[in-house]
């Protein structure tokens, strides 16, 4: 791996005129997107969309000085992070102080003492939900991927967002709702400056799912308006805070919270877990590798988070896989006042774009980066890395807080399934894509056949 000495200098960026770049947009956004990012190699990109004209920005050091040097000039805000604010509210997932207050409730749910006391909930939700595939393992019948990571993701992030307070009825109302949510705000998140007056695509199923969501959650609220009960589950955290006097917190900071917490561990955590079932068919040898390790430590028994410190290529294997599919591909942040990012001017208002996506897959920043290869992974290779060129989970002030909760769940289930079966992806009509929205989901469905491991 290696990266280069430092950006191209120059006052000008590399400009996309729209002419150009409107038909491919049309017909495949994200390779579209991605050729742009090639040729720029690393320089800042300016997109004429019409519209909009937001600058892409790839290269780690005008990375970190966006998300961490700059990080007060450089906010969620404007035209492209409208999709999202209209989802979530002021939550975690805003701006200014009512993110520095979610942020300052949110944080010790997410401590190290938190996490550790979450950690044997977290993996027995795991374990009760995997061995449930022990019926279509034994039949041989095969399992559609994305629906099956998705139940089981589900499963754990309940018991780290509600504890014991939400019943099976309402889990089974939200999980649809944020399954209609996660694919049909694909069009207003990639056209972000349409009016709403002007229907798109998706806006009717999004409604519908914002619908069920709300009503579920202003009713779990509602439930625990005067005695918010105890637990380190985040429900109950936000519960407190709203209770504390003078706080002036209302119900639709809870759900705003929430429904931001639900979505970014929700969809993210399944899509990642989809993706890493074709690349490891396209890739026995890490396969092999990985079931050695798994079959070697869990031995037959249920996973346990202590099993985690003895399963360094599971976490390899895992960082390798967000970096070819991070779980934020693009995010947005408008410029507050004139700067320069690479000796390109930057006007107050002007939206940048950053994209992990792009950056991962940088040739000046990544030997072979569009091959899928843990052993990037490895203590030594990883402390020689540039800070910025691997953020999957942001960074800066804004970096997810949750990241620690993602990987301890991405590396529990990936374990759990491995120590259980041998899954192999059935074959596809052609090669997997990724379908452009949000998150990056596959194409088209998969699916796996397991066979069961003898325990």
């Amino acid at each position: 791996m290696s990266i280069a000495a430092g950006p191209t200098r120059s006052r000008k960026p590399r400009n996309f005129p729209l002419y150009r770049t409107l038909p491919r947009f049309a017909r495949d956004p994200l390779r579209e997107i991605e050729r742009i990012s090639t040729e720029a190699g690393g320089r800042i990109a300016r997109l004429d969309l019409g519209a909009s004209h937001p600058y892409v920005v790839t290269h780690p050091d005008h990375v970190q000085q966006v998300l961490r040097k700059e990080s007060e000039n450089f906010v969620r805000d404007g035209t492209f992070w409208r999709p999202l604010h209209g989802l979530f509210g002021d939550s975690i997932m805003s701006e200014y102080a009512e993110w520095e207050l979610s942020k300052r409730v949110l944080q010790p749910v997410f401590s190290t003492r938190t996490i550790r006391s979450l950690s044997d909930h977290m993996a027995r939700a795991i374990n009760d939900a995997v061995v449930k595939l022990d019926e279509p393992a034994r039949e041989g019948r095969p399992i559609e991927v994305m629906p099956e990571m998705g139940r089981i993701v589900h499963d754990t992030v309940i018991k780290v967002l509600f504890g014991d307070k939400i019943r099976q009825a309402e889990a089974d109302r939200l999980i649809p709702a944020m399954e209609r949510l996660a694919t049909s705000i694909a069009f207003r998140f990639l056209l972000p400056f349409v009016p709403r007056s002007i229907p798109l695509p998706g806006d009717r199923a999004f409604s519908e799912g914002l619908r069920v969501m709300d009503e579920t959650l202003y009713e779990l609220v509602d439930r625990f308006r005067y005695d918010a009960g105890e637990g380190y589950d985040i429900f109950t955290a936000l519960c407190k805070a709203r209770h504390t006097e003078g706080s002036g917190l209302g119900d639709a900071w809870v759900r705003d919270n929430l429904l931001a917490m639900w979505a970014t561990s929700t969809e993210t955590t399944t899509v990642a877990l989809t993706w890493i079932w074709p690349m490891l068919d396209a890739h026995p040898e890490v396969t092999a590798r990985l079931r050695a390790e798994v079959e070697g430590v869990v031995a037959g028994d249920d996973v346990r988070p202590e099993h985690l410190h003895r399963l360094p290529y599971v976490k390899q294997v895992v960082q390798e896989l967000l970096r070819m599919y991070p779980v934020g591909w693009i995010f947005p942040r408008i410029a507050l006042n004139d700067t320069v990012i690479g000796d390109v001017p930057i006007e107050a208002g002007q939206t940048v774009l950053i994209s992990p996506f792009l950056t991962h897959r940088l040739e000046s920043v990544w030997e072979r980066p569009l091959e899928f290869d843990p052993e990037r992974f490895t203590p030594e290779r990883s402390r020689t890395r540039h800070r910025y060129a691997y953020f999957p989970f942001g960074g800066g002030p804004h970096q997810c807080i949750g990241r620690h909760v993602f990987n301890m769940e991405a590396e529990l289930i990936l374990t759990a399934i491995l120590s259980r079966y041998r899954p192999k992806l059935a074959p596809t009509d052609g090669p997997v894509q990724a379908r452009i929205g949000a998150t990056l989901r596959p194409d088209r469905p998969l699916q796996l056949v397991l066979e069961p491991v003898r325990r």
